[in-house]
């Protein structure tokens, strides 16, 4: 049986986050107060590095649950990431219970984290998973692209995934847009055309991101 996750425990992740962040990295946020003040919303994140979820929980203006692979719930860490409000997904399936859980986040007036290309990759939303438009249409809310863009130079990196230490890190939030078509409709025709929607939004969010903090012509001189 699900629960809620406690939105205390996320409130005390964003603290930790912002920590993080800030300790190891220098981030520059732009765009922040286009998330909702109040109600539901999803923050749809592009996922190119091993610590994502961390920077969002840093540097989102509320407090954010994200949904996890079930994999790193494992020993002390899991018990950890259910503390700080963090929603457990088995990606094998539909996992209703993480479904019923991620639903009453919303529900409740708080804001979901997803990254709806599933695992870390190039971070460029090429693939999506129709997970992220299930929760939008059924739900309501509002989807917030998300870029996060970190160094693509791998010198001076302690771990792979992860960029390096000290360097920026922008995290560019865009507009706010509605995933449906209106009708409320939740058939598997309004989810796919939602879907492109959807990826629509997010590539040329991040295409903006990447011109409004230069790093557009920084990762072509890199290639």
């Amino acid at each position: 049986m699900s629960t809620t996750p406690s939105p205390r425990g996320a409130a005390v992740g964003r603290r930790i986050g912002i920590g993080l962040m800030y300790g190891l990295w220098k981030p520059r946020v732009l765009g922040a107060w286009k998330v909702p003040a109040t109600g539901p919303a999803i923050l749809a994140v592009n996922h190119a590095h091993n610590i994502d979820g961390p920077m969002l929980m840093g540097t989102a203006p509320r407090p954010v649950h994200f949904l996890i692979k079930k994999e790193a719930f494992v020993g002390p860490l899991g018990s950890f990431l259910e503390g700080i409000g963090q929603l457990k997904v088995d990606r094998s399936g539909t996992d209703r219970n993480a479904v019923t859980s991620a639903l009453g986040v919303l529900e409740h007036g708080g804001v979901l984290g997803i990254f709806p290309e599933g695992t870390r990759g190039e971070g460029d939303f090429a693939s999506l998973r129709a997970g992220l438009a299930y929760f939008a249409v059924r739900s309501g809310a509002p989807i917030v692209p998300v870029a996060v863009l970190g160094s693509t130079d791998r010198r001076g990196r302690l771990v792979k995934g992860l960029p390096p230490l000290k360097s920026r890190v922008d995290i560019v939030f865009g507009d706010p847009f509605q995933a449906g078509d209106g009708s409320g409709r939740r058939t598997r025709a309004a989810l796919d055309a939602a879907t492109v929607r959807i990826q629509e939004h997010l590539t040329a969010h991040l295409a903006d991101a990447r011109r409004l903090t230069g790093r557009e012509l920084r990762d072509l001189s890199q290639t």
